[in-house]
């Protein structure tokens, strides 16, 4: 069985989500840890406010770690929906002039025909050979989609 993804399955990332949502659970599980300890030791002078201070800290920086690690691009019958870290973007496939994915780009980029570079970082350099059929794919549907094959 492969692990390739379907052809129109969404685009993620792998190594980022993997090691992004490890490092928030166990971020969670030693601050819970840490700070019940704490709270049952005599001389810490580590109170109830201290441990729900430090657990909601710890809830929200894990909370954006999440946040980061659930970027997306979700291909749909008309367009392409990029969901990045703070803004997400419908990109219709006949504007897609571009699939660039090279150089020293972190992740991959669309050049639309209104001027503007929209990053995708559901595609990412990190994730090495798979990013790079991803990639692929992506240029794949566009040129289903529209006719065309996108610049690369």
């Amino acid at each position: 069985m492969s692990d390739a993804p379907g052809p129109e399955a969404p685009f993620r990332p792998r190594r980022a989500r993997v090691v992004g949502l490890v490092c928030a659970a166990l971020l969670l599980l030693v601050m819970l840890v840490v700070s019940v300890l704490l709270s049952r030791s005599p001389d810490s002078g580590w109170t109830g406010i201290d441990t729900v201070s430090a657990l909601v800290f710890t809830a929200l920086v894990s909370g954006v770690l999440v946040r980061l690690v659930s970027v997306r691009a979700l291909p749909t019958a008309d367009a392409l929906v990029v969901r990045n870290v703070v803004f997400t973007r419908r990109v219709d496939w006949g504007a897609v002039v571009a699939v660039r994915f090279g150089g020293a780009d972190p992740w991959l980029t669309l050049d639309t025909d209104d001027g503007d570079n929209v990053p995708v970082m559901a595609v990412q350099r990190a994730d090495g050979e798979f990013a790079h059929r991803e990639a692929r794919r992506l240029a794949r549907m566009v040129q289903d989609r529209t006719g065309r094959a996108p610049a690369a």
